[in-house]
Order: C-alpha cells, then structure tokens, then sequence
C-alpha cells in the first residue's frame, strides 16, 4: 500500500479552496475509464504532502450527490498513489440524540440509493468484497486522535443513512431509517467507501451534523434559504463553525495518519482473487 493520503471534501469544500485555505498545486481532471474526475489539489500540511478534492465541483455546488463521478473519482486518486482516503460529509440527524454541528465517525452504513454505478467490476466475476468494518477502523482511530488533540467533540460509532437525492428524504423514509438503526442520513458516502475498498484502499469518514431529518423536529417550511427551514438561524452558524475547523483537522491527519503501516486488512480485500490469478498486480488490468 501506498503512504499517499487523500482528503474527499463535502457540500462546502470549494470554499476552502476559492478562499486560499487549503491551496496547492491544481491538477486538471484526469481521465479515467470512467470518464473525468474532479480536479485534485497537493497541499502541504502539517509537514506532509497531501491531495485535496472536492466532490461536488471547485466553485460551487455544481455536481450534486447522485451525479457524482464516483468511479472516476476513485481512480484518479489510486492514479495518484493514493492509499487512504478520509471523506467528509454534512448528513442530517435521525437520531435525536445528535446535535447540530456535532462530528460523528461513523463505523456503518445503510445503502439506499438506486440508480449509482457502485463497483469498477462490471462485467466480471469479482466484486464479492466483504463490509465488516465497512470503513478502515485504522483511519477511524486516527481521526478519532486528531478530534480529540484539537479538543472537539466527537462521537465515535454511527450509521450513516446514504440515499439517492437529490431531494430531501419524506418523514416515513426518516421513520423507516430509524426503524433500521440509522443514526444520520446523507447522500454521498455510498459508492464511495465501496469503490476505495474494490482498489485496496483505506477509507474513512468524518461527518458533522448540518440539520434535523425531517420529521425529527418541528420545522415550518421557510422557503428560499438552504433546507426550506430544516436549521435555524443560530444552528447555521454552528454548522459553518463545525465546517470552519477542517483546515485545522487536515492539518493533523497526515502526521498521525502516514506515522505508521496500518493495522487493517483494507489492502488485501482482493487477495482471494490475486491468489486464483483471476488478477494481477497491476490494478488497472482489473476492470474489462
């Protein structure tokens, strides 16, 4: 596996780079099998060399989570020698007990979406990749340690919720994930973690809650501001608050992150095929 550590930004990830906080140097999209990825920024933080990509485009909220090019995205940062991956996402609480702004690790997930291309194994007979841990518990453990040295809160442990969208999810849908043991729900962690996983590599999240799942609160309809009224006024600020310290959380994760190999499996999820010589050592002869 390689030392190289990828860093997926959320909904408001753009930001950070139209504002110089998290500046490098821009790699255009690569192209991929699967058409173009998202631009990839190298920083340097923290002493290290990292890359940076926002999902969801650089100037905006362009690509929304069912339009994603997951696959794309995936292989590019394979392309780049990456081998672990720590994602962030915004989702919406289904457990009550979850606050606005708060930061979860999450440590399961439920995948509700329908219409995504989910594996690079199209075509083939591999693909049967087991989801016990479904994220790296190595790179949970790390983020956990960088939470607590910057002396945040942060609940470890939760199922994330991931649905389709792009619309929001209705109350029987929030009541059906709670019946299921959701505890959060968003859109964009699903095929994610599961296409890092399919090329060996290490893959984690830090979520932060952005707003109540509907029908989790009494909210009246707001219409022309951001979730129709789902977050108040003061919530909004503890969310941009929330969002406002993942510099200062990028800027500790390569050092413990790269400090040594992991204890984890996640790069030899593939090895019963490797072992058959249905695969090779060059992972980009593994798809037809």
């Amino acid at each position: 596996m390689t030392n190289q550590l990828a860093v997926i930004g959320g909904s408001q990830a753009y930001s950070f780079i139209r504002s110089g906080e998290l500046s490098g140097e821009r790699i255009p999209p690569i192209k991929t099998p699967f058409g173009e990825s998202q631009p990839i920024h190298k920083l340097h933080v923290g002493g290290h060399d990292i890359l940076f990509m926002s999902r969801h485009g650089e100037e905006g909220y362009w690509s929304a989570a069912p339009w994603v090019n997951y696959r794309a995205n995936i292989w590019a940062l394979k392309e780049m020698g990456t081998g672990r991956i720590v994602s962030w996402s915004g989702p919406g609480a289904v457990d009550e007990a979850l606050a606005i702004g708060q930061f979860v690790i999450p440590d399961d997930l439920i995948d509700e979406t329908k219409a995504r291309a989910s594996s690079f194994f199209e075509g083939t007979g591999w693909g049967f990749v087991r989801q016990n841990p479904v994220f790296c518990p190595s790179l949970r453990s790390a983020i956990a340690d960088v939470m607590s040295k910057i002396g945040v809160a942060c609940r470890s442990g939760g199922v994330y919720v991931c649905t389709e969208g792009p619309r929001l999810e209705t109350p029987a849908e929030v009541r059906k994930y709670r019946l299921l043991g959701g505890d959060m729900v968003g859109m964009t962690l699903a095929p994610e973690v599961f296409l890092a996983k399919e090329l060996e590599m290490c893959y984690a999240a830090i979520c932060y809650i952005t707003n109540y799942a509907e029908g989790i609160a009494d909210r009246p309809f707001t219409p022309g501001v951001l979730f129709e009224g789902l977050l108040d006024e003061k919530e909004k600020e503890t969310v941009q608050d929330a969002v406002e310290l993942f510099p200062d959380i990028i800027a500790l994760l390569p050092a413990r992150v790269l400090s040594s190999e992991p204890p984890c499996d996640c790069a030899r999820l593939m090895e019963r095929y490797r072992l058959r010589g249905d695969i090779g050592p060059d992972w980009r002869t593994w798809i037809r």
